[in-house]
């Protein structure tokens, strides 16, 4: 039976409760935050993340083999005989 007491309880207070609600006053609340705060959370670590990696990255090119057949006073394109 204590069950049942719980359950009038309930059936009483939900009214009220509904009463008191300002459908144009909604706000996200502590689980909305704690979303967002897990979202920013998570690109924080992804942006520090590759952050770290394109530090390892080298962006020095590798010398053309064509550009070395060319002299200093021929056009680009035709090769030094």
């Amino acid at each position: 039976m204590p069950d049942m007491s719980a359950h009038l309880a309930l059936t009483q207070l939900v009214p009220f409760a509904a009463e008191e609600l300002d459908k144009n006053k909604v706000t996200p609340g502590v689980l909305g935050f704690v979303v967002f705060a897990a979202l920013a959370l998570a690109v924080w670590m992804l942006m520090k993340s590759m952050n770290r990696h394109m530090g390892k990255v080298s962006f020095e090119e590798a010398p053309d083999p064509a550009a070395g057949e060319t002299t200093p006073g021929t056009p680009t394109g035709t090769s030094a005989k």
